[in-house]
């Protein structure tokens, strides 16, 4: 039997699909269908003498042998549309018809081909080796005028062994687009993750550069305000002054928060967005000393590097750091003498220490309110940063002292 003419792509189909077919089930069901019934009808009218030409290298058969290879045919053929849902009592069916029938040989082969790209091996290969075996039997019971009995079978054996060959590359092929799509789902699910957590990295950055930004300033405000309330017979030009260095903190801090918020900005023309301000680094310690100082801090820095040979990233976090350490020491300590030391080398690391008196006594200025975060910011950003942060109380004296790595450029 020849069936070398049949469409691989065309005889596939899901036999747990839902009930409800999409366009491309309904060509591959209807082409399965013209085929297995079309093939019956054609091979019976030939088999019964009206000479279609389809079957005629098989020897004539009795008459009603040729009807009940018609009929159960025919009943397979029109199976082949329902075979998603009656996958198995159509093989057991067709296996069954394999053993005598001519006229349902497309419909044999569809549902061979079916059952191998729907089950598993083990199954496949009883399966197969059941229908190989049937050529036993159909082999006698209906002989081929061009060739001996032993020619047939063994033809048989090969075309099933082809059509299961067949049928389990078309598995395969399945199996490996479907492992293609779980795996690009699982890369595009990471992808967002990955995304996820670039924005909660991304949001905790800016939430410590708030912090550590603005509760510098803030502080620094919340001091002239409160001289200006407790001194309210101050000399004008001292109220003048006060008022002025109240507005230009303000209006720096303003200008810092905006620095801040604008990378949360999205850009909705599609451009690159602009680039953020630079970000301080140590070379500016000098000038956060004096603002300081300005301010009416005490502030004795004692520096032993050269600040422009500290690489950038590190010489950030000291900044922050130290930014942060004069104002934890304005809050608890207000007058205090607030020491700072710099010093390291450059793969020896950099040592930040920075020592305040503890207040005696109770304070005649408001207290600064704060969160009561930030050693616990400043400890976690050292942490990121390669280094560690502790603080302690030396006798009378609080210390904060930070190791930084500082390596080789």
């Amino acid at each position: 039997m020849e069936m070398s003419w049949l469409l691989p792509a065309a005889l596939s189909a899901e036999p747990d699909a839902p009930a409800r077919r999409s366009t491309r089930d309904w060509v591959v069901d209807s082409l399965c269908f013209v085929l297995g019934f079309g093939f019956t009808v054609l091979a019976t009218a030939d088999l019964l003498g009206w000479s279609t030409g389809i079957v005629r290298e098989w020897q004539p058969t009795a008459g009603w042998v040729v009807w009940v290879d018609g009929v159960l045919s025919a009943v397979a053929g029109i199976g082949l549309w329902w075979r998603r849902r009656f996958l198995w009592p159509l093989a057991i069916l067709a296996l069954v018809l394999s053993a005598f029938s001519v006229a349902g040989a497309v419909t044999l082969t569809i549902m061979l081909l079916t059952v191998a790209v729907h089950c598993r091996f083990p199954v496949l290969a009883a399966y197969a080796a059941a229908g190989a075996a049937t050529n036993l039997i159909f082999a006698a019971a209906r002989p081929d005028r061009t060739s001996g009995y032993w020619e047939t079978v063994w033809w048989g054996v090969a075309i099933v062994l082809i059509i299961a060959l067949w049928g389990m590359v078309v598995r395969a092929r399945r199996e490996l687009v479907a492992s293609w799509r779980d795996r690009a789902a699982r890369a595009e699910a990471e992808q967002q993750l990955r995304v996820e957590q670039a924005r909660t990295l991304e949001r905790t950055r800016i939430a410590r550069e708030m912090h550590d930004v603005l509760a510098h300033r803030i502080s620094l405000l919340s001091l002239h305000a409160g001289a200006l309330e407790f001194r309210p017979d101050a000399p004008p030009a001292e109220i003048a002054g006060a008022a002025s260095v109240v507005r230009a903190t303000a209006h720096q801090a303003l200008q810092d928060l905006r620095a801040v918020i604008g990378v949360l900005r999205t850009d909705q023309t599609g451009e690159e967005p602009a680039p953020e301000r630079p970000q301080p680094t140590l070379s500016g310690l000098p000038a956060l000393v004096d603002e300081a100082r300005l301010a009416g801090d005490r502030v004795a820095l004692d520096v032993q590097v050269d600040l422009g040979e500290v690489p950038a990233g590190t010489g950030r976090t000291a900044y922050r750091i130290i930014q942060e350490g004069l104002t934890n020491a304005r809050k608890h300590a207000p007058g205090a003498v607030v020491r700072v030391t710099v010093d390291g080398a450059c793969g020896a690391g950099l040592h930040i220490a920075i020592a305040n008196p503890l207040p005696v006594g109770v304070s005649t200025r408001p207290p600064i309110p704060g969160t009561g975060m930030g050693l616990i910011g400043l400890a976690e950003r050292a942490s990121l940063a390669g280094g560690h942060l502790t603080h302690s109380t030396d006798g009378a004296d609080f210390r904060l002292t930070a190791h930084l790595p500082w390596a080789a450029g």
